[in-house]
């Protein structure tokens, strides 16, 4: 209805039904302010030619339909030119493809389990090279109805470092993949989606192929990135208005040189909110990981962030005090 508040985005995305608490989104979907599928295909030519002018205001107004939002942001993220045609986007798109199949292809000779619908949560190699026989890695490659055509880890990596000394890219490679594999498991696990081996596995292949093929970025966290990004920029110096809250808090204050970072107040309220419960239920170390590790896909964003907001002023006011 044109009056009502909006239809729920929640219906596109799957939950898992063991799942009851999780947040629901905030995005609606309101008709005659989101870009809808009508208007987004409205847009085009006959020829493929997007008027990317028709679109932006809907966009800005009421964000995009979940149906459609992976090829409209194909367009705000520059992937296509909004001038080309039908023609010349598949032919970008089958190009691409076969890039990555060749990537891919390059990564699987060096470490076969890329591409092998699995992937590891566990370190390989030591930072100096050295195969490490972790059980976890063994039980990951092992298992499953591939398990017999995959030679497992440790074999791979014994097998390169009996060429001799390896490349210092390969092991900067080989040190990131377990780390890549622990934040796929975290990603998103309330959803249905990523209950599939596969579909985990894809986005660990995609994230592992790239960190080989740009050794510049590699892999790194979002935040990490944003951290690093900021101490490698250069040029004029900020208005105070074009930084973060958190940053301006640390700006008032005169905590400009190498100030805690947000991470460490998310931590602290995260752990401050559920303390009863960590008080009451935990008896143990495994207690206390099992109750981390159910909260980590029920996590309300926005409570966490205003109370490490909150935790963070706290911390400056005492900071402050002679």
């Amino acid at each position: 209805m044109w009056g009502s508040g909006g239809e729920s985005a929640d219906s596109y995305y799957r939950v898992r039904p063991e799942c009851s608490d999780v947040p629901k989104t905030k995005f609606k979907i309101k008709p005659g302010k989101t870009l809808s599928t009508r208007r987004w295909q409205a847009a085009f030519s006959p020829e493929g030619h997007l008027d990317i002018g028709k679109t932006l205001p809907r966009i800005q107004r009421g964000g995009i339909h979940p149906s459609i939002r992976g090829e409209v942001w194909e367009f705000l993220l520059s992937c296509y030119e909004p001038k080309s045609t039908f023609e010349e986007r598949e032919k970008i798109r089958q190009r691409r493809r076969l890039q990555y199949a060749r990537w891919k292809d390059e990564c699987r000779e060096i470490f076969p389990i890329v591409g092998s619908g699995k992937f590891i949560t566990a370190p390989v190699i030591t930072e100096n090279g050295q195969p490490i026989q972790d059980p976890v890695v063994l039980l990951e490659t092992n298992s499953g109805t591939n398990a017999a055509n995959i030679p497992n880890s440790s074999e791979v990596v014994k097998k390169l470092t009996s060429r001799g000394l390896l490349d210092k890219k390969v092991i900067q490679w080989l040190l990131q993949l377990h780390q890549i594999g622990l934040d796929v498991v975290r990603t998103d696990r309330t959803l249905v989606f990523y209950e599939k081996q596969e579909n985990l596995s894809k986005l660990w292949d995609i994230l592992s192929v790239y960190a080989w093929i740009d050794k510049d970025v590699g892999y790194c966290q979002e935040a990490d990135s944003a951290n690093n990004k900021a101490e490698g920029s250069k040029g004029r110096a900020k208005s105070i208005r074009q930084y973060g809250k958190f940053e301006r808090e640390n700006m008032r204050n005169g905590k400009n040189d190498a100030p805690l970072p947000i991470s460490v107040f998310l931590v602290a309220s995260v752990l401050k909110d559920k303390s009863s419960k960590l008080q009451h239920e935990a008896r143990g170390l495994d207690d206390v990981v099992k109750i981390l590790n159910d909260m980590t896909g029920n996590l309300d964003a926005k409570k966490a962030c205003s109370g490490a907001m909150k935790l963070h002023k706290k911390y400056l006011k005492k900071a402050k005090k002679p």
